[in-house]
This record gives structure tokens, sequence and C-alpha cells, in this order.
């Protein structure tokens, strides 16, 4: 195991987890519409008991996906969650909003009343897709940030801190780029999309599952629309590209040539699509049909783990500076020591057996469809 080896090992790694964050997101995004799908109280119990099966998942999937980006890549760890905190304390804040909402909407004593915190819900299920997908973004569009390593070593330096943001905005300024917010917003409506079709499949319940394929429409238009413009323009834009010596550069048409030299991630990229478009148009079309969230939840996977490898490999610049381009951090001058990736290598072997474990536990979960019978229990939400 060469160190270039396990800087792309740890860069996929990371990545998965992110990909399997977006798809995840189905629990902001059924969220996000359980007014519309549940149109009577006892619908939205049952959308809100539904995703309340899984909230877990997703917020521990996003803190592993912050710890493995620590230990396998900490200057863009300190660099992004540190400078960009604002954009990164807001997506925390709303995810504990989720937390404590599912526990106390329907609680004996609660002063606030049930639709305070389903509307925390709703806030969660836009706020968070929309600020994790111009996130996202941001590692193709750049962020404003400054990289001074030599403050380390600099004796008048005030603080040893190596990584500053340019402005005082912490993060909030990538809103002000219209192709972040158009990614945001993709992700917003495709979390929706792949809400709306868990909740048909997991939801005994013929009046949510007939609104479901109406309201599926609604949501799997735009998110089309508007990842379909953002792929065309990141394959048209220039990139961020870096040769042997580290200097870092404008390559034109730089993420087109990426998938192209990088083959097996177009495949990737291709097979991610078809899938999504499979498990959407099938339960369109197709009477009865309620497992579109599987085909869709996979080729969501594939798709952003795709797009998202091919902003860091084949020497590319995954977290650019639009500052200062030669503070872009690359796989080679953001990762830790060649002893830790080699440890946190083999402690990953491990992984297997946890993603085992998720598999029972979610099969457990949903041994059997949500009925309207099951939200009458003292343990639902």
């Amino acid at each position: 195991m060469t160190y270039e080896f396990l800087q792309h090992y740890w860069c996929f790694i990371v990545s998965l987890l992110g990909a399997i964050l977006v798809f995840l997101l189905f629990v902001q995004g059924a969220n996000s519409v359980a007014r519309s799908l549940g149109y009577t109280e006892e619908g939205r119990r049952l959308v809100y008991n539904s995703t309340g099966r899984k909230w877990e998942f997703t917020f521990t999937t996003l803190v592993t996906f912050g710890g493995a980006f620590f230990a396998s890549f900490p200057l863009f760890y300190s660099t992004s969650f540190g400078g960009a905190y604002w954009l990164w304390m807001i997506i925390l804040f709303t995810f504990v909003l989720q937390a404590v909402s599912y526990e106390f909407q329907n609680k004996i004593g609660n002063i606030l009343g049930p639709k305070t915190f389903q509307f925390f819900l709703t806030l969660n299920g836009i706020v968070g897709p929309l600020l994790l997908g111009g996130a996202v973004a941001t590692f193709f569009e750049g962020s404003n940030f400054i990289i001074e390593k030599n403050n380390l070593i600099d004796a008048g330096a005030i603080t040893p801190i190596i990584s500053r943001w340019a402005n005082a905005s912490h993060g909030l300024d990538a809103l002000l780029n219209p192709w972040v917010l158009v990614l945001g917003f993709a992700v917003v409506f495709l979390a929706r999309t792949l809400g709306i079709l868990y909740v048909m499949n997991n939801v005994d319940d013929e009046d949510i599952r007939s609104r479901g394929s109406v309201r599926l429409i609604g949501a799997a238009v735009p998110f089309l629309a508007l990842f379909v413009a953002y792929l065309i323009h990141v394959l048209l834009k220039d990139g961020f590209a870096y040769n042997d010596e580290g200097i870092i550069y404008m390559e034109p048409y730089k993420y087109f040539n990426n998938f192209i030299e990088m083959w097996y991630l177009l495949v990737l990229l291709l097979i991610g699509v078809v899938l999504v478009l499979y498990g959407i148009g099938k339960t369109i079309f197709s009477k009865g049909y309620v497992g579109g969230i599987w085909p869709a939840g996979i080729g969501t996977v594939l798709t952003v783990l795709a797009l998202l490898l091919s902003c860091a490999w084949n020497h590319t610049a995954y977290y650019p500076s639009t500052a200062d381009l030669q503070s872009s951090l690359t796989l080679e001058n953001s990762c830790s020591s060649e002893f830790t990736l080699t440890t946190m290598f083999y402690v990953s072997l491990l992984v297997p057996f946890v993603l085992a474990y998720i598999i029972y536990a979610w099969r457990a979960i949903d041994s059997k469809k949500l009925t309207k019978d099951e939200i009458k229990t003292d343990h639902a939400y």
C-alpha cells in the first residue's frame, strides 16, 4: 500500500459516506412534504412515524462523514468546518431540532403544540438538504479561504492557525453563487423525491400512496431539470487541476476530461442516473408499484459517488479556493500522515460488519408495513 493509494482509498471511503448521506436525506425530504402526503392529522402522523424510524441513520451518517474527513483529511476539516462554521452550524442546528421534534411533538405537557415541532421538521427538511447540497457544490465552484502553513513555524505569527476564511460570512457567501443554489435546490427536490418513494413503500395506506404518485411528479420534474442543468454546467466549466509539483491551475473542461479519462466513473454515473429514472418512472406509470425507493436510492448513491470522486481524483483540487488559487486543497496537501492512513485502513476493514448490522436493523424495523394501528401505541411519535 503506497501513500498515494491510501489517499485515494480514503477519498473513496469519504465520498461513499457522502453519497449514502445524500440517499438518507429521504427522511428530510419526506418531512418537507408530510402535510401534502398526509392530508389529515392521522396521515401526517403516519409520515412522521415512518421517517422517525430512520432519522438516526441519517444523523449518524452525517457525524461519521465528518469524523472520517477529520481523520483522513484534517486540513479540509479545519478549513471547512472551522472556517465555514455558520454554514455547518445551521445544518447541525436543524438536525438537532429534528431529533427534538420527533420526541416532543406529541408528548403530554408540550406547551408549544404539535404544529410547532412539525414546523421544525419541515424546516430541517428544506434547510438541511439545501445547505448540504450547497456544501457539495463548493467542491466544484470553490470557497473563499486562505491557507498559510508558514504560521505553524513563524514565531511572529499571532496564532498558529493555518487556514482562515477570507471574509466575515464564514461560509454563507457560497449561497451568493447561483450555481451553488442550483445544486442545493436539486438536492432538496431529490430528497423530496426519495422521501415520497420511501413513504409509499413503507406505509400501508392507499390514500397516502395515491397522493404520493401525484406529488412525486411535482418533486421529480424540478429535480431532474436542476440536476441536468448543473451537470451540464460542471462538464463545460473550467476545473481546478494541479501538476506534479503541486501547482494549482485552471484547466478547461477539467471535469469532462476526468470522466473521459476515468471512464469507470462515467459508467458509474450513467448507471446511477438510469436507476434513478427507472425508480421514478416505474412508480409513476406502474399502478401498484411501490418499490421505487430501492433502484432510485442505489442510483443516487452511485451518481453522487461518481461526482464526488470526479472532483478529487486525477490531479484535481477537491476543495478549491477562490481567494487564493494556490491555497486550494488536494489529496496530497491536505491528508493525514501515512501512518495514520495505514492504521485507519485496517480499522476500515470492520466497515462491512457495521453495514451488515445496519441492513439487519433496517430489515427488522421494516419487517412489516406501517399502518394506522401502530400510531396508536405508546411508542408512536
